[in-house]
């Protein structure tokens, strides 16, 4: 009886939900529809709203959306060059993920900064196990790293990112390997960890063979900040231009290595970093000298507290 709300995160809301909603019948016909796109997420994510219902009856109950910010990008962002009757028929295009922290870190950048979220051109870096970059301008996300689903984009813990889809098929007929088991390898046994030599996915353990010269490490971490450094280099032409970098998430809060590597490649952004402070983790910090063109920042997450507002924000 002292639950006054329940705030659920949720993957998936393809393009028929925008916003957090009080979840009713057609909501969860939605999340249902939905789970094709996030055969992973969207089905457990129903398990916790139903058992909530049923053990808390009368509890109004809201799904916050990974994909609901990232819902402003406009069409030349998120459409792919295949056959538009695969985006009429089966809504494929890019959705984008972890809206919930690219938001809540992009506004908190802002007011940290005592500046106009309105009036901001931020480039947030959420790494962690999964990772993906935003763009924000003037408020709204205009592009977003990853795709249809959470496999696109940056090399992530298990996960490929982008590649040539032809690897696919060679793979698979050099492998006699199915879909599926393709599939297994891209999300599994990829990223960091395949590129490792099967090492870790842990950033720990990269940065600890990084440091004592291990040829897997150094190559790993060499690649993965490369990836995230031509992202950030994407997102300022397609924003034309950029006032915040911001780093957040596991990797991105407590990486120094990581961070530094990255900024290493910003050098035409007038990007200057203040080792000291770079060193710091986990805290609310810029990490750019006075003087650095472009601010860089590090932004903790704080993806409950944001669904606590937004949960709020519906039933109060």
């Amino acid at each position: 009886k002292e639950v006054d709300a329940i705030g659920h995160r949720v993957l998936h809301g393809g393009m028929k939900i925008t916003n957090s909603v009080i979840i009713d019948d057609e909501v969860i016909k939605v999340i249902e529809e939905c789970a094709d796109l996030g055969p992973l997420h969207n089905p457990a994510n129903l398990m916790g709203i139903n058992a909530c219902m049923k053990l808390m009856p009368g509890v109004p109950n809201v799904a916050v959306f990974d994909t609901a910010f990232h819902q402003t990008m406009p069409p030349k962002a998120y459409m792919y060059g295949i056959p538009k009757e695969y985006y009429e028929k089966y809504a494929i295009r890019k959705y984008g993920f972890h809206g919930t922290s690219h938001k809540f870190v992009s506004k908190r950048t802002a007011e940290f900064l005592g500046k106009d979220y309105n009036d901001l051109k931020i480039i947030v870096c959420h790494l962690g196990n999964g990772a993906s970059v935003s763009a924000v301008k003037n408020g709204k996300c205009v592009d977003s790293s990853m795709g249809l689903t959470p496999l696109e984009g940056l090399i992530m813990g298990t996960r490929s990112g982008d590649i040539d889809p032809a690897i696919m098929e060679f793979i698979a007929h050099k492998e006699g390997k199915n879909i599926d088991e393709i599939m297994t390898v891209l999300n599994k046994k990829s990223g960091v960890y395949g590129l490792s030599n099967n090492l870790s996915s842990d950033f720990r353990d990269l940065e600890a063979g990084y440091n004592n010269g291990d040829a897997h490490c150094i190559r790993t971490m060499n690649t993965y900040c490369y990836r995230v450094a031509k992202y950030i280099g994407s997102y300022v032409a397609a924003m034309n231009g950029v006032d915040v970098i911001c780093f957040t998430a596991g990797i991105g809060e407590n990486a120094p290595l990581v961070r530094s590597l990255v900024c290493e490649h910003l050098g035409f952004l007038g990007v200057s970093i203040d080792e000291e402070a770079n060193h710091k983790r986990g805290e609310e910090i810029a990490i750019s000298t006075p003087d650095s063109k472009t601010t860089v920042m590090v932004i903790p997450t704080n993806e409950e507290l944001a669904i606590a507002r937004e949960t709020v924000s519906l039933v109060k």
